[in-house]
This record gives C-alpha cells, sequence and structure tokens, in this order.
C-alpha cells in the first residue's frame, strides 16, 4: 500500500468520523422539528416516512395550554441565578487554584471532582428534608442552589484552566505600576478571561436547563420546564402523552438551549485557544 493510498483512506475514515458525530446530532434534532410540527394523520400513517402536513397546534398547546410557557420563564430565572451564583463561588475558588500555590491543593481538585461521585437520587430523601426546614422548598432560588452544588466543581476547573492561560507577568506588571492585586484581577486578569468565562456560562446554563429530576422533587407549581414537561407527560391520559405531544415538547427543549449556544458558540474555540496555551 503506497503513501497515497494511506492518505485516501486516512482522509475517508477522518470525514467517516466527522459525518457520524453530526449525523448522531444533527438527525435527533430534525426528527423532532419535523414530527414536533406534524399532523396525527401524518404521524401514524405507515406508508409516509416524512410527515407533509404540519400544524403548531401541539406544541401551542403545551405553551400556552399546559403551563410549558411558564415553564420556560423558571427555566431561564434558575439559569440566570445558578450562572451567577456559581461564579460568585467558582471564579475566586478558581483564581485560587490557579495561581497559588498551598498545602492540600492537589487535594483539593482531587476533592472538587469527587463531589460528583455521589448520585443525586441517594440524596433526594435528605435534600427534600433540609428543604422543607429551610423553606426552600417550591421555590425557584432553591432550585438554583441545588442547580449550582451541581455546576460548581466544573466551574472551579474550567475557571482555573483559563485563569492558569493568562499570563503571571502581566499581573505582575500591573502591580509594578501602583495597581492592588484585586485591582489587576478586575483590570487586567478578568478581561482577558472574559471569553472563556462566557464558555463557561454556557456550559453552566446548558446543565442547568437540561436537568430535570432535583427540579422535580424540589417543586410542585414553580416548576423548570423539564420538571414541567415531565409532568405533563406523566399526568396525560392512560399515563402516557400521544407520541406527537411528545416529539414536540423534545422541539420545546431543545430550540432555547441550542439557540443560546449558537450565539455563545464562538466562546468555545477562544476558551480552548486559552488554555492550551
Amino acid at each position: 500500500m503506497n503513501e497515497e493510498t494511506k492518505f485516501m483512506l486516512k482522509r475517508i475514515t477522518f470525514y467517516t468520523f466527522i459525518f457520524t458525530v453530526v449525523a448522531w446530532i444533527i438527525i435527533p434534532i430534525i426528527i423532532s422539528t419535523l414530527y414536533g410540527f406534524s399532523i396525527k394523520e401524518d404521524y401514524y400513517n405507515p406508508e409516509k416516512i416524512l410527515p407533509t402536513t404540519f400544524t403548531v397546534k401541539y406544541v401551542k398547546t403545551l405553551l400556552i395550554t399546559l403551563g410549558a410557557l411558564e415553564g420556560i420563564k423558571n427555566s431561564v430565572i434558575v439559569a440566570v441565578m445558578t450562572i451567577a451564583i456559581s461564579f460568585i463561588l467558582g471564579i475566586p475558588a478558581g483564581y485560587a487554584v490557579a495561581k497559588f500555590i498551598f498545602p492540600g491543593k492537589d487535594t483539593i481538585k482531587l476533592s472538587i471532582v469527587a463531589l460528583r461521585m455521589f448520585p443525586i437520587p441517594v440524596m433526594a430523601i435528605p435534600l427534600v428534608i433540609l428543604y422543607i426546614r429551610l423553606n426552600l422548598i417550591d421555590t425557584l432560588f432553591g432550585v438554583a442552589l441545588a442547580h449550582t452544588a451541581m455546576a460548581l466543581p466544573f466551574v472551579v476547573l474550567i475557571t482555573s484552566s483559563i485563569f492558569a492561560g493568562v499570563s503571571k507577568e502581566l499581573e505582575e506588571a500591573a502591580m509594578v505600576f501602583g495597581l492592588t492585586r484585586l485591582g489587576s484581577f478586575f483590570k487586567i486578569t478578568l478581561p482577558l478571561a472574559l471569553p472563556g468565562l462566557a464558555a463557561a456560562a454556557m456550559f453552566t446554563f446548558v446543565m442547568s436547563w437540561n436537568e430535570v429530576f432535583v427540579a422535580s422533587i424540589l417543586t410542585l407549581s414553580q416548576r423548570t420546564l423539564p420538571a414541567q414537561i415531565l409532568s405533563i407527560m406523566a399526568g396525560a391520559s392512560g399515563g402516557a402523552a400521544p407520541d406527537y405531544y411528545k416529539f414536540a415538547a423534545a422541539f420545546i427543549m431543545i430550540l432555547p438551549a441550542i439557540t443560546f449556544i449558537f450565539f455563545a458558540r464562538k466562546y468555545l474555540v477562544t476558551m480552548w485557544g486559552i488554555t492550551l496555551k
């Protein structure tokens, strides 16, 4: 086998892999969109692979009649609060891990990752009891705190990698010219790290948006969109909603997250550029 043939095989393998990954992501989105807007007759017609007649009836019913629109509002509020709390706690911790040397640093980093070892369902009953005692049950702030506990380890690790990529010499030069360490952080380090922090915010948003278990057990009336959709699907006649409603719900779930990622996608490349320096 000559070099040209090997090169062509490598290219074919590479593009096949890329195509498979893209198809794995895109096809479910396309199917959810098509069948979420298809009419019932097209969906159950065995002679049609793809629907040809569309309607907004099912999406409109979920959004307005069944309360999914309120769930979207609650999800956005919870996600924004989760980002804010995670950054307030995670940015100082990430900066300390990246810039300072102290006893137990590696142990702390390992412990941060180890926090994700404990499955949330195991802690469900103690968590509900604690929230009842603290009067946080069925509140959006309570859900945001729970989501923060889930997202914070990743925020600390991501921000520490971002801050590690910011040159220490720039901070030292700023302090030579009269800035304090805090001043150099806000005027030098933080602006340079903003693209990466935006990527961390995107990760936190998507995690909070998609989380369903905690939101379901901690809320009853103030439900986020995934918990509201789960409640709607479980409460349907016979214990299961029709399939076309499920596809409509899937479309409602993925559209806001995809829109958010679309506008923030450029920061992902910037973040990897910073962390790989």
